[in-house]
């Protein structure tokens, strides 16, 4: 006899193996149910795939089918239709979302417990880079006071201003507006061909396929990720010298949810693994569009090209670590993990540094990353003069304190902000990754260079409950045009962040979160 599932009311009917695969295979590969996201699959701690089963968020990557069969399945597609837009008009009206790819399992998440369990606890299942968390917990506050109903929405959004400053703040064209936080920003791995061949890193520098991402990863010969107990390293040794004050930095994720993807046709054009969000420049140089392309032409059928959480943590650029020591005057000696454009990135804001880069092992690194290298020199700059001012190489001014009770506050000058919601959630975002990176961010790094903490919660990104209250003031830019304002912001933090802290020497500066 068939066995069905009960998905958004309608039945969905299981083949043979299916009862032992996990929901969330069944769900995007059996269902085509896009908005139920792979974000870490099978380590269920990012909160991407959280649907409803008989009414309880469930994490679907971890739920086997068989435990579900004939039990009613909720995706954000499946929630009461006003239910569902109260809450996409609350993420809209505060910029709590960016890509949109974590949001569907917040919003399910969210609409679940809402009223029984608080927000911050709610959030602990879940992990979102882009936003910075305050955006979320004030459109979930905005829900509850609106009591369910999207009427009493914002006033009316000029979208393409708003897409427009999202593409400058991620460096790469960006959609924004209620599809956006419905999960459907056009990412890769939800527009492949479903007759497409799926190709997975094989482990061994070349890729295992299958015709589905199940059977794949299985060829594959797939190691479960794992964080370790060890304490992470820092692989740069400080220059010699008399200095004021020092720095060294170590390996870091940049932990972006939408793990790499791309499909291809033969002889296409491949999809590009930044569809909506530039990952913080992580993906600038992505393995996955060359793969699909190259595969495709040999197989003479579309292939997709998907990396797996682990082998985005193993393959993925991390911004290079550092080693530097600076005088009151501005001079000093950077030694950099040899990366293509740091040296000049680093000149940009610092001529004064002298700039060495070396060797070490250590996954590959990117100078595209988030501020990488004058980040950091504007930081030491700051520091050592005793502020917390920065331009960026873009043009962008920022400024930050550290409040007694840890409340951060931000003023950023960026030109016209073209839309006030999306700039502030741009900063807010930059806000609570530059205290995760001065604070609680790192990953251990074996001595052959391959990263050994592969699970999302053992890279340091600060939980909801965690973060502290971040207002950012908005300059009105006089008519100037848009340039890029959160990377300011976020240089500005990291500087604003250690001097409360008091200048330790290493990032980061304090124990890694429980």
């Amino acid at each position: 006899m068939s066995k069905w599932l009960r998905v958004d009311g309608q039945p969905v009917a299981l083949e043979p193996g299916d009862e032992a695969r996990s929901l969330l295979d069944v769900l995007r590969q059996r269902a085509g149910m896009t908005s139920v996201k792979d974000g870490c699959a099978p380590q269920g701690q990012c909160g991407c795939c959280t649907v409803l089963v008989d009414g309880a968020p469930r994490v679907a990557c971890v739920t086997q089918t068989r435990r579900v069969v004939d039990r009613d399945i909720t995706t954000i597609d499946g929630l009461d239709p006003a239910v569902r837009d109260a809450w996409v008009q609350g993420f809209c009206d505060t910029g709590a979302s960016q890509c949109g790819f974590c949001t569907p399992g917040i919003i399910v998440r969210l609409a679940a417990t809402a009223g029984r369990v608080p927000v911050e606890d709610a959030l602990l299942a879940h992990l979102c880079r882009c936003t910075g968390w305050r955006t979320i917990l004030q459109a979930a506050e905005l829900v509850t006071d609106r009591q369910g109903s999207p009427d009493d929405a914002g006033p009316p959004r000029d979208w393409a201003a708003a897409a427009r400053r999202a593409s400058i703040e991620g460096h790469t064209p960006q959609a924004v507006g209620p599809d956006v936080a419905l999960g459907r920003g056009g990412f890769a791995d939800d527009t492949a061909p479903g007759d497409a061949l799926v190709a997975v890193p094989d482990g061994r520098g070349g890729w295992a396929l299958g015709e589905t991402v199940t059977e794949a990863r299985a060829a594959a010969g797939r190691v479960q990720g794992r964080n370790t107990t060890l304490e992470p390293r820092w692989p740069v040794a400080l220059p010699p010298g008399d200095w004021d004050l020092t720095l060294r930095t170590t390996w870091v994720e940049p932990a972006y949810l939408e793990p790499d993807a791309s499909w291809c046709r033969p002889g296409g054009e491949p999809a590009s693994p930044l569809a909506n969000g530039g990952a913080f420049g992580g993906k600038m140089a992505s393995v996955a569009p060359a793969a699909a392309r190259r595969l495709a032409d040999e197989h003479d059928r579309p292939v997709r090209v998907v990396l797996s959480r682990e082998d985005v943590v193993r393959l993925g650029h991390k911004r290079p670590p550092l080693a530097a020591g600076v005088r009151r005057d501005g001079s000093g000696v950077v030694r950099v993990v040899r990366t293509p454009g740091i040296s000049r990135a680093i000149a940009a804001v610092a001529p004064g540094l002298v700039v060495e880069e070396v060797d070490a092992p250590g996954p590959p690194t990117s100078a595209a990353i988030r501020g990488a290298g004058w980040a950091e020199a504007s930081v030491l700059l700051a520091a050592v003069a005793g502020r917390t001012a920065v331009t960026s190489p873009a043009g962008a001014t920022a400024s930050a304190a550290v409040g007694q009770g840890g409340e951060v506050r931000v003023r950023v000058a960026c030109g016209r902000p073209l839309d006030p919601v999306v700039l502030r959630s741009y900063c807010v975002g930059a806000a609570h990754m530059a205290l995760g990176w001065v604070r609680s961010e790192a990953i251990s790094v074996g001595d052959d260079g391959v990263p050994l903490d592969l699970t999302v919660r053992s890279f340091g990104v600060l939980r909801a409950r965690d973060t502290p209250v971040i207002e950012v003031d908005i300059d009105d830019g006089d008519g100037r045009e848009p340039v890029n304002g959160s990377d300011a912001v976020f240089a500005a933090v990291a500087a604003a962040v250690w001097q409360a802290d008091g200048l330790p020497g290493r990032w980061p500066d304090r124990c890694r979160q429980a």
